[in-house]
């Protein structure tokens, strides 16, 4: 016991320190995600702020996510017939020129509503083909063995600039305005494209993938039946829907929480939103350290996730809330790391990228109406309705799989 223990850390990167090209990688993203983050709480913040309206905040995270909507199983068969390198390097593109123009309009001092949702939709456009490809990259850039410690790793990047991102917002957004945080992330973007072309094409895993394709109809409905027929992959599926649907909306509900049940500022809005970042962060660290995908983590995260967001409800202090959203963000990572590990070493070489691009639908394909619904909750009965309404969801979900895993015998109970 002793001796694993002392070795955890050096497994949680072990990844990074085998791997040159994800070592490279790894840097990048560091740099660029934050810059990401800083984006997302300043223009959540720019729209509260022209609007003061909970229902505008969730039509914005409408159209962000939109495109899973729409482009979100085609991306997947995208993924599958193309250089995943590549394809991140344009779409890593397409955001910056994305971020480039959200800064010419915050610094112009034009307060066009319309054209901020319309950029938000262009930013979720080239996420929804650049989540896939990034995804089936990270398993060319360290292969099967290695694949659960990167996706936590991945995860632990993902979640640290939740930490970073939004506190250097608050600060910026009250010192100079959400413009400066648009032009920081625009420069940011130049870290990742520069790894990706320093990678050696030669040192990825080579992926076995037929030469020709069928129509692009038919490679979706082949994605869609290898889903169907896998008990694992279907589970994950049906959990992440439910579960992401209604539970995971803090886009909408965390600038509510600040400026609505909190009746504080941006600050205060970076400091709660940091706090879910620390905990996923946390979560993802423990991922990593553990090294392997776990039907038990997983049930823990969600289960834990949901009733995190139960107590979390009735809550009106800073302090409480805080605390509270760390712990969500700690189940929070533990789901979604442990739920991409098992679906990418499930799914073969020639559908994986159809197999994450389903995943990314189910998170986010209906994020629309769950942006929608927390925001007309909040109006309603406030973030306290939309955070009851999550955790209850969640618990019931969390019942049904549990059952399906340990009553059923189409899935083992480890992975």
């Amino acid at each position: 016991m002793t001796t694993a223990i002392l070795a955890l850390p050096g497994r949680t990167f072990a990844s990074v320190r085998k791997h040159r090209n994800y070592r490279l990688f790894f840097t990048g993203q560091v740099i660029s995600l934050v810059g990401t983050w800083m984006q997302n709480i300043a223009l959540a913040w720019y729209v509260i702020e022209l609007t003061h309206s909970a229902v505008a905040v969730g039509f914005l995270a409408f159209c962000r996510f939109a495109p899973f909507t729409v482009f979100g199983l085609i991306s997947g068969v995208v993924a599958d017939r193309f250089d995943n390198r590549r394809q991140v390097m344009v779409t890593q593109s397409a955001s910056m020129v994305v971020a480039a123009a959200l800064t010419v309009l915050a610094l112009s001092g034009a307060e066009i509503v319309w054209l901020a949702y319309l950029l938000a939709a262009a930013a979720g456009t080239a996420l929804v083909f650049d989540a896939p490809g990034r995804h089936a990259l990270t398993f060319q850039m360290v292969g099967r063995d290695e694949l659960p410690n990167a996706v936590a790793l991945n995860a632990s990047l993902f979640n640290a600039s939740r930490v970073v991102g939004p506190a250097f917002a608050g600060v910026i957004i009250a010192a100079f305005g959400v413009g400066v945080c648009f032009a920081l992330n625009t420069v940011s973007f130049l870290a990742v494209l520069t790894s990706l072309a320093l990678m050696r094409a030669d040192e990825l895993v080579p992926l076995v993938r037929p030469e020709h394709h069928p129509s692009w109809i038919t490679s979706i409905r082949e994605g869609l039946g290898y889903a169907r027929r896998s008990p694992r992959v279907r589970l994950v599926l049906a959990m992440t829907t439910v579960v992401s649907t209604v539970g995971f909306n803090f886009h909408v509900l965390v600038p509510v929480l600040a400026s609505e049940t909190l009746d504080a500022g941006p600050r205060t809005f970076g400091i709660l939103s940091a706090a879910f970042g620390a905990g996923a962060l946390t979560g993802a660290l423990l991922s990593a350290g553990l090294g392997r995908a776990s039907w038990k983590a997983l049930i823990a995260g969600v289960g834990g996730f949901s009733i995190a967001l139960l107590v979390l409800a009735p809550m009106h202090t800073v302090v409480a809330c805080t605390v509270l959203l760390f712990v969500v963000g700690v189940c929070f990572t533990l789901w979604t790391s442990n739920s991409q590990s098992l679906l990418q070493l499930s799914a073969p070489d020639h559908l994986r990228g159809r197999v994450l691009s389903l995943y990314l639908f189910a998170f986010a394909g209906l994020a629309p109406l769950g942006g929608l619904l927390a925001g007309w909750l909040s109006d309603v009965g406030g973030t306290s309705l939309a955070f009851y309404v999550a955790g209850v969801t969640g618990i019931l979900m969390t019942l049904a799989a549990v059952r399906e895993i340990y009553a059923g015998r189409t899935i083992p109970a480890r992975a």
